[in-house]
């Protein structure tokens, strides 16, 4: 019978438990360099929570864990007691942990921001064109069989040229996106955030050089002064923003009645900035308004009529998932706890990236509480 943990350099000084198999081979050699002896879940899919219980033992340095896991108070207290020093998210995101309890703990929390910007705005993109082309559509046309040849009504979707982009938290993702969609497709911004973007603003103030020198007419973009203001002027709105309880279904059933009534919703970040259950009544309601989504509220279920709207395109959490950014993603969480077991400062640098070269700084790339722990 094959053993759900695999060990790798059983004689290391620090114990490091990885609750699912990472991608590529750095992350593995970056522990292991460390001294630090690795065990990995060898499933499918990540340890269950009494797996992991059980597998922090008596004693466990550090847990690189997943954004699927529950690490609330109870099991970062039981990783506390096991002696742990460290956790990291393979993830961007963390709202799976309990950060109030890990900072009460001592925990420092571990996550991997910046090297999934450009996969995830290029998947924003690619849903954004499936939704507006009605490419699911399409495609289920031509495979049942249903393809009778060119017809001048079939599936007419929107154009995005000259139209008005509302991105909904300016970070790098959604910064990211914004570009791509205003310097690809001569789309007018308006973005909301808690502050003005002045990188993004003067790049896109660039761009509208380059367009007057080529005798095109310039892209506006603005700063929108509430949330509202956005949605009520935009054809194209696109989440990017984080999840706490400020942003919990941000977009609700008022929200999503503010929209133009054949406006496109695009969700990247996270499932509950949407309330779906409003969604879905929204959507039977205006069949001209669609959506495409590639996060759940209560993922992986779905709130019940979802699955059956025509007008929502539907993807399984796909954002980040290249082969070069999960890589990335790993050896940066992997990074994050050797440095930690090693007494490493934290990085106090934006770009993390550097992280992913042969010869790295001795520094922590990226932990989530490392001012409220002093680090």
């Amino acid at each position: 019978m094959k053993q759900k943990w695999e060990i790798q350099n059983p004689g290391g000084m620090n114990r490091v438990i990885v609750t699912a198999r990472l991608i590529g081979s750095r992350w593995l050699k970056i522990l292991t360099d460390a001294g630090c002896r690795v065990e990995v879940y060898q499933s499918g899919s990540p340890a269950s929570r009494n797996e992991i219980d059980d597998a922090l033992g008596q004693s466990c340095d550090g847990v690189i864990g997943q954004l699927k896991e529950n690490w609330n108070r109870e099991l970062l207290t039981r990783l506390k007691t096991a002696k742990g020093r460290v956790y990291s998210n393979c993830a961007v995101g963390y709202n799976n942990v309990d950060m109030a309890s890990a900072t009460e703990l001592g925990i420092p929390v571990g996550n991997t921001p910046g090297v999934l910007t450009q996969a995830t705005a290029e998947l924003a993109v690619a849903l954004a064109f499936a939704v507006a082309r009605r490419i699911p559509e399409a495609d289920a046309i031509v495979r049942g069989d249903r393809f009778s040849g060119w017809h001048l009504d079939l599936l007419l979707g929107d154009l995005f040229g000259r139209r008005t982009l509302g991105v909904v938290g300016a970070g790098r993702i959604g910064s990211a996106f914004a570009k791509m969609m205003v310097e690809g497709h001569r789309m007018n911004l308006i973005y909301f955030g808690r502050k003005m973007n002045e990188r993004l603003e003067t790049s896109l103030a660039a761009w509208n050089k380059y367009l007057t020198a080529t005798d095109e007419q310039p892209v506006s973009f603005r700063r929108a002064e509430t949330l509202e203001e956005l949605l009520k002027e935009s054809d194209v709105v696109s989440l990017h923003t984080a999840l706490n309880e400020s942003t919990h279904h941000l977009i609700d059933g008022s929200k999503l009645a503010l929209m133009k009534k054949n406006a496109i919703l695009i969700n990247v970040s996270r499932g509950p900035v949407i309330d779906e259950r409003a969604l879905v009544e929204h959507c039977r309601r205006n069949p001209e308004f669609r959506a495409g989504l590639d996060v759940y509220e209560d993922e992986p279920a779905l709130k019940p009529g979802l699955r059956e709207l025509p007008n929502v395109v539907l993807l399984p959490h796909i954002g980040s998932a290249t082969f070069w950014t999960r890589e990335a993603m790993s050896t940066i969480a992997a990074r994050n706890v050797a440095a930690v077991l090693s007494g490493y400062p934290v990085w106090k640098g934006e770009d993390v990236e550097i992280f992913l070269g042969e010869d790295p700084p001795k520094a922590v790339p990226s932990i989530v509480n490392a001012k409220e722990l002093g680090l």
